[in-house]
């Protein structure tokens, strides 16, 4: 089995945090976490495909163990992590992409569409209608940017909607280890996170604005494209899954009886899927 290895490196003044395992010959496979995690929801997923391929999964600006960016983004953060890349040697790759992490990976496919050999989506949006109404209090915030709004947004940052978020749509709960929603809730409470994320919130407007520009890649460049998707997710529908054939029709969906975190529970299964659709 491949060690993994734990390191940071200086992009333009914020350190990021990043895994890294496999050989550096290998297929080169870049992990995006989302909200509220950070590069230890791949602890289980790493492991599994560290042997076929030279995987990095960073902690994006303001997660994890990463810096807090210099301005709170989703355009910042895909600048540090377009830069990251390349500091990393990451010059041609695959992309796993799940919840924030594809807002800012189909960002860096805009950008460099020949850098880009595959994608993989885990619960990572790109279509209108896989928004669903759990978005609404975040919709509102977007509509009127009062303090009223932004605290009410507060809620999606306790400990209970954490958890929440992890068991939701899953069977059997007791499937799903605590350690991740209880790490996520130290990181996200941490002085100055919060803050970061409602910033967050507000700005992923500016994302969905984005996904026509999405949608003219995938349909121009038709990447290899494969979707892996928990079909219990609350906030990201199975219709958003399905969407992606649209603009790429050889594009791959499976689904897991499983919520938003689908690795919790299925990452063997999940981790087959790519090694299959990879090759």
């Amino acid at each position: 089995m491949s060690s993994i290895h734990y390191r940071s490196t200086d992009v333009d003044g914020v350190k990021v945090f990043y895994r890294e395992a496999g050989s550096e010959g290998a297929e080169k496979l870049l992990l995006l976490h989302g909200f509220p995690s950070s590069s230890h929801m791949f602890r289980d997923l790493i492991p599994l495909l560290a042997d076929r391929y030279h995987i990095i999964a960073p902690d994006l600006p303001g997660f994890g163990q990463s810096d807090n960016p210099k301005v709170n983004s989703f355009d910042s953060i895909a600048d540090t992590i377009e830069r990251f890349t390349e500091i990393v040697g990451f010059d041609r790759f695959a992309v796993y992409v799940f919840d924030y992490g594809a807002p800012t990976g189909f960002r860096l496919a805009v950008r460099h569409p020949e850098r880009i050999t595959a994608i993989i989506s885990q619960n990572g949006n790109a279509y209108v209608e896989g928004l669903s109404e759990g978005w609404n209090p975040i919709r509102a915030y977007w509509e009127d940017a009062s303090q009223a709004n932004r605290d009410a947004l507060r809620a999606l940052l306790t400990l209970e909607t954490t958890r929440w978020q992890y068991v939701h749509g899953v069977p059997d709960e007791t499937e799903v280890s605590p350690d991740g929603y209880t790490l996520d809730d130290y990181y996200i409470s941490r002085p100055g996170a919060g803050t970061i994320q409602l910033d967050l919130f507000g700005d992923y407007k500016n994302n969905v604005a984005l996904y026509p520009m999405f949608q003219e890649y995938f349909r121009t460049h038709k990447p290899r494209f494969l979707a892996v998707w928990g079909r219990n997710d609350s906030f990201f529908l199975p219709p958003g899954a399905e969407a992606f054939k649209r603009d790429i029709p050889d594009a791959r969906v499976t689904f897991f009886e499983t919520g938003h975190f689908a690795l919790e529970t299925h990452a063997k299964e999940i981790a087959a899927e790519i090694g299959e659709f990879l090759g």
